[in-house]
């Protein structure tokens, strides 16, 4: 059977099993192999990019938002680098930019960015930031470990699937075909992050003895 649909995916899994009755289990199994994984996942597989309008101090992080990387005004020429603060950093600085202004500094308060100053005009943003998973579910069928390594997701619900099933003889296999799966995704992962940059070579030249 393929493995390229979170609908072939529970079917798989439910095969492997040689089960029929665990219609309504089975997308527990996929999500707390996606909780594990977000643990272990590489930090550049999980960078994203976002543009907003900043016009007031407060903005929403997105929905999926982690943590920053970088916050950048693109309307301004040149562009502008936030400095990111602590909230009691930021709330310091409030003493000395007491008018409104190009923002300078931002900060992650809850679910929202606060930059300061506060915006004089409307500004374009960009911002970069570490990004959950974007999990698998009826309207979100695929994402790139389903699309790359399919048995990283079967072997992972399998691995979860034991516990419930009382199935302890089948732990241990499931756990370490999980871990071999999660083992060389990380290090194709690894390979291919290292094969996207250039590698430039410095060619001494030879010297010629007369």
């Amino acid at each position: 059977m393929a493995l390229t649909s979170y609908n072939e995916l529970k079917s798989s899994v439910a095969d492997w099993l040689n089960r029929d009755d665990l219609t309504s289990v089975i997308p527990d199994f996929i999500s707390l192999t996606e909780a594990q994984l977000e643990r272990r996942l590489p930090v550049e597989r999980m960078v994203k990019r976002a543009t907003a309008t900043i016009d007031t101090p407060f903005s929403a992080v997105p929905s999926d938002f982690v943590s920053a990387k970088s916050l950048v005004l693109t309307s301004t020429a040149p562009v502008q680098p936030l400095v990111f603060l602590s909230e009691d950093e930021l709330d310091a600085k409030k003493y000395v930019y007491r008018t409104t202004g190009k923002p300078l500094y931002f900060t992650v308060v809850g679910t929202q960015f606060e930059v300061l100053p506060a915006p004089d005009t409307e500004y374009t943003a960009e911002l970069t930031y570490i990004g959950t998973l974007a999990k698998l579910s009826d309207s979100n069928t695929s994402n790139w470990i389903l699309a790359r390594h399919p048995d990283v997701y079967l072997y992972g619900a399998l691995m979860q699937a034991a516990p419930y099933l009382r199935d302890d003889e089948r732990v241990s296999l499931w756990g370490q075909m999980y871990a071999q799966a999660v083992e060389d995704m990380l290090v194709q992962d690894s390979r291919a992050a290292v094969s996207q940059g250039r590698v430039a070579m410095t060619v001494k030249p030879t010297r010629v003895i007369p």
